[in-house]
């Protein structure tokens, strides 16, 4: 369990807008499917026969057929078996041969994945479509214990570029004549449409809102393809985002932004802190004192050091900003 602290400048980030926006023909498609993971030691789906997970019990069954092989559901135990569903996002532009990665997570009561493998899952853009990829490959989870207590959840997991892309996914209506802000923000908006107008000529893009610009690229010399790379290619200097990412899993806390906490007191979970305190004597068991104008960092560490569950470290800070204390926006995840 630990923080991350990303300090940005005050004055200003210098960004591309390919880092900040992405054109409409580009958004990605999540992709899903079925399917097995296998080799685990004992922690897999608790069912025998016709009894416990049935689900995983017939998609054994159904597996073993494809080979050839016929085995009664009746006799089968599948404690080295887990039924999970698969997901992940990919790019529109993405083609055969290309991959990506993906998560795993259980739907029947395996108690762990870890040492499990996936095997060859078909990927599917939506019901009844055909697959248009495949995942497959050792399944990678969090590591140890991240508090008094707490452990991390071994029935999600994920597989980097354990998928591979086996048709072109649907292309959907657009133009890519618009830009889409990552994170709609009206200023971020402007800026972009002030370096292209600079760029390009005076009148190429303009705001239709905070997360959206429209191009005008009809009298650019290059093709269109080639422009939106110059494009995605221009620097910005935007402000810098105050933002406080938690990560309920294993407690990792990130911010953005030059970001200070103003005094409060928040008690939560037989933890109470107080940010700002004045008084002298020795803090009890469960209180946490900090001065005021502390930092993000300052207090995640603090309560990383009392053994604060993730859960816990997240309430916290989601009520530090409900209350006014921290001026960033906080996402939980």
């Amino acid at each position: 369990m630990g923080a991350l602290w990303a300090p940005q400048p005050a004055n200003g980030q210098q960004v591309t807008i390919g880092d900040v926006a992405i054109a409409d023909n580009n958004v990605p498609v999540r992709i899903m499917g079925y399917g097995l993971v296998v080799g685990l030691d004992g922690t897999g789906d608790r069912a025998i026969g016709s009894f416990g997970a049935r689900h995983t019990v017939q998609s054994v069954v159904n597996l073993l057929r494809n080979f050839g092989v016929e085995v009664p559901p009746e006799v089968l135990r599948t404690r080295n078996v887990a039924a999970v569903l698969v997901s992940a996002e990919a790019s529109p532009f993405l083609r055969p041969g290309g991959r990506f990665d993906v998560s795993v997570a259980s739907i029947g009561d395996a108690s762990s994945l870890r040492g499990g493998v996936l095997w060859a899952t078909p990927l599917v853009h939506g019901p009844d479509a055909p697959p248009v990829g495949t995942a497959q490959g050792p399944l990678l989870l969090s590591e140890g214990q991240i508090g008094r207590g707490v452990y991390t959840v071994e029935t999600t997991a994920r597989i980097p570029e354990g998928g591979l892309m086996l048709d072109e996914l649907p292309q959907f209506a657009t133009s890519g004549s618009r830009l889409l802000l990552r994170q709609p923000n009206i200023a971020t908006a402007m800026l972009i449409a002030d370096a292209i107008n600079a760029a390009i000529g005076e009148g190429s893009a303009r705001v239709d809102d905070p997360g959206a610009v429209t191009l005008t690229l009809a009298e650019t010399p290059a093709g269109e393809a080639v422009a939106m790379g110059q494009i995605a290619a221009l620097p910005i200097d935007r402000s810098p985002v105050n933002r406080v990412i938690v990560d309920t899993r294993d407690g990792t806390v990130v911010v953005g932004g030059d970001v200070t906490v103003g005094p409060g007191m928040i008690s939560h979970a037989g933890l109470t802190l107080t940010i700002g305190a004045t008084r002298t004597d020795q803090p009890v068991a469960g209180e946490i004192r900090v001065a005021s104008g502390a930092s993000v960092q300052d207090i995640a560490s603090a309560l990383h050091a009392v053994g604060a569950t993730p859960n816990a470290i997240a309430a916290i800070f989601e009520s530090l900003h409900r209350v006014g204390a921290l001026a960033a926006e906080v996402t939980v995840r």
